[in-house]
């Protein structure tokens, strides 16, 4: 049974940092990445990565100040977050593909329950 599990959520200052981290369970993925969701709004994609970070996107609202990282080892997505703004407030979701990189929620197959991340002073 294929499981995605996030952890690493929390409150954060603007302008702070945080981690996120999506454990993988029960096979592997080409394709891991990150979405989010804010309340009344649509899930919006965050970030990427292939297999072996060859190939990373980003959404534009993102660029610079996220990154994003895979441990193969670990079977482990992690999304490293600098610089955050009330903006980023969301639900943060874990997905996962055997397909290539994309932007679009429907190309992946799997989900984690989500992790909540808050920026407020």
């Amino acid at each position: 049974q294929v499981q995605l599990v996030e952890s690493g959520g929390g409150l954060v200052q603007p302008g702070g940092s945080l981690s996120l981290s999506c454990a993988a369970s029960g096979r592997t993925f080409a394709t891991m990445g990150w979405f989010r969701q804010a309340p009344g709004k649509v899930r919006e994609f965050v970030a990427a990565s292939s297999r072996y970070g060859g190939n990373t996107y980003y959404a534009d609202s993102v660029k610079g100040r996220f990154t994003i990282s895979r441990d193969n080892a670990k079977n482990t997505v992690y999304l490293r977050m600098n610089s955050l703004k009330p903006e980023d407030t969301a639900v943060y979701y874990c997905a996962a593909s055997p397909g290539p990189v994309d932007t679009h929620p429907r190309e992946y197959n799997y989900w984690g329950q989500g992790t909540q991340v808050t920026v407020s002073s």
